[in-house]
């Protein structure tokens, strides 16, 4: 045979391999999709396949932890556009690279969808839902394509998307976990390290995150625009760096932060306008905030939170007020300081005196933004100390808790008090039925 003869044969073969076995060589799972009919359970021999699949019918596809599915850098590796389907138990890497395409492990469009048990690599975003409610992201692990933090995408992201369950997933090294224009998801018990946003908030309401653990990203929780959300039991740790913050609202009001554990951050809690809403208050109850270089930080003197039972302790900075203004029209109630000079003659648990804190020297990096870059060195504090000692101006009073807690272990008692206070009198603090999301969970998937 002539060898340019065997040239354009191979060259006009080619195209009908790779449409048989895909663009990897494996071969292709999206004819195993297709022959499977709505409703069926897919649940192929061990190996790799290739990707993108597009699935249009709800089926159950169970690749028992043995099978690839490698999208070959193209597209995502599955599209999800129907309802009632179930993906679990597979392996998903290799997706294309474009964010204008929303390149995903899984790209969810449907509803009343199961996503769960996936190991989910070098996808650029992990699992996309848009316009997308009722669906159930459970027990996934998920890590980003290993370029630079801003390019990857993000882990989970939820556009106009509600009532889902985002919940047991595991998150390495991806960018952020966000929710926009969402509303009444359930996000508990995720496990997120290595990325930027832990959990990214926008115009998102009636949204509950509970007992997540966030270690070394750049920020915790950041709540932008976003309305009655609760946040409860949730760690977070090490959220460090010039923007590193626990827990940030914006323009956001009516939410409840309870029970919270916020360790070795930069800030702590960072407070922007907010409440924003006219008559609402954020209820920031019975959290431990420790050893972070700012406890709590107002980006001005704002009014509107009730901060009460809560534990500061180790922390730099108690709380400050950018531009040496005062955070005193807040409510301050019951918490636990653990540079309280005062005493407690009577026993009860609560200081004899209010506690009151006050800025001193160390105020010039609040009036002075550049002299941030000294605030915590030597300089500062014996300035500060001589301030202290023999004040050659007037300190400013930054805040007064009236009934400072003598122990941490107490420093809920407020809180309580306050709570049975409030059901005595007939009135409800509750914003609405709390999720019992394994109950949700089971009877989403009929277990």
């Amino acid at each position: 045979m002539p060898v340019a003869f065997r040239i354009l044969l191979i060259a006009l073969l080619l195209p009908l391999c790779f449409s048989a076995e895909g663009a990897t060589g494996y071969p292709s799972f999206q004819k195993l999709v297709d022959a499977a009919a709505p409703g069926a359970v897919l649940s192929p021999p061990a190996g790799t396949y290739a990707g993108p699949v597009v699935i249009t019918d709800p089926v159950v596809i169970d690749g028992r932890g043995e099978v690839t599915i490698d999208a070959g850098g193209r597209g995502s590796v599955i599209s999800l556009e129907t309802d009632g389907a179930t993906i679990k138990n597979m392996r998903l890497i290799n997706s294309g690279e474009s964010h204008n395409d929303v390149d995903s492990g899984v790209l969810v469009k449907g509803n009343f969808n199961v996503i769960r048990n996936n190991v989910i690599e070098d996808t650029l975003f992990g699992i996309d839902l848009s316009k997308a409610e009722n669906n159930i992201v459970r027990g996934n692990r998920i890590s980003s394509k290993d370029v630079e933090l801003g390019v990857r995408g993000d882990a989970i992201r939820l556009w106009y998307s509600f009532n889902n369950k985002i919940t047991d997933n595991i998150i390495r090294n991806s960018r952020d976990m966000v929710v926009w224009y969402s509303r009444d998801n359930l996000i508990a018990r995720n496990d997120a390290r290595g990325g930027r946003y832990s959990l990214h908030f926008m115009y998102s309401q009636f949204n509950e995150v509970v007992d997540n653990y966030f270690q070394d990203n750049s920020v915790g929780i950041f709540l932008m625009y976003s309305d009655s959300v609760t946040v409860k039991g949730n760690t977070i740790s090490h959220a460090t760096g010039a923007t590193g913050m626990g827990i940030g609202f914006k323009e956001t009001s009516d939410v409840d932060v309870t029970a919270n554990r916020i360790l070795y951050c930069a800030t702590g809690l960072y407070l922007d306008v907010s409440p924003y809403q006219p008559d609402t208050t954020n209820r920031i109850h019975d959290n431990l905030i420790a050893y972070s270089g700012i406890g709590i930080l107002f980006l001005n003197d704002w009014k509107g939170n009730d901060i009460r039972g809560n534990k500061l302790k180790g922390n730099i900075t108690q709380v400050a007020v950018s531009g040496a203004r005062t955070a005193r029209r807040n409510q301050w109630l019951g918490n636990y300081w653990d540079d309280y000079e005062g005493f407690d003659l009577d026993r009860d648990g609560v200081g004899d005196g209010p506690y009151e804190y006050f800025s001193y020297a160390d105020r010039i990096w609040m009036d002075v933004p550049p002299a941030r870059f000294f605030k915590g060195s030597p300089v500062l504090e014996v300035l500060d100390f001589l301030e202290r000692l023999a004040p050659f101006s007037d300190p400013a009073m930054v805040l007064k808790d009236a009934r400072p807690m003598m122990t941490a272990e107490l420093a809920q008692r407020e809180t309580n008090l306050k709570e049975e206070q409030t059901y005595d009198s007939g009135e409800s603090t509750a914003t609405g039925q709390s999720f019992d999301a394994l109950q949700l969970l089971r009877n989403s998937l009929a277990q």
